[in-house]
């Protein structure tokens, strides 16, 4: 009796210990299968120096509107909570796009060329980062 009791907790034991090791592969496939395949667009800028707060607060206005113009943008942040940029640059626009697809066609758009109206005659200079999964 003593002998099965031992064997029984020996296999049960050894099942746990199976399941517990199957937990990474479990935990690393479900991370992969809830990896976004969102692209996100940062833009750092560098305004000219005889931009106005007036003309940079409607240029910044108007990104935040681009999600309604352009299907693709799904969201845009605008406020950044810190920031690390180089000397000269004092402003973040974040764009979240459906996909690459959706980045590629946005460029030449009638949504980009919108924006840009009010952008590109203030702006000195920007850099851009496109991330995805």
């Amino acid at each position: 009796m003593t002998k099965r009791l031992f064997l029984g907790v020996c296999a049960a034991s050894l099942m746990m210990l199976g399941q517990s090791q199957k937990l990474p592969t479990r935990t690393f496939a479900l991370a992969a299968a809830t990896n976004p395949k969102t692209v996100i667009h940062v833009i750092s800028i560098q305004w000219k120096a005889d931009a106005t707060p007036a003309q940079i607060d409607k240029a910044i206005k108007a990104a935040e509107a681009l999600p309604a113009e352009y299907r693709g943008i799904t969201r845009v942040w605008t406020k950044p909570i810190k920031k690390q940029l180089p000397e000269g640059y004092s402003h973040v626009i974040v764009m979240e796009f459906a996909s690459e697809d959706a980045l590629t066609k946005y460029a030449g758009s009638p949504a980009q060329k919108k924006w840009y109206e009010v952008y590109m005659p203030i702006r000195e200079e920007s850099r851009t980062s496109d991330i995805t999964n």
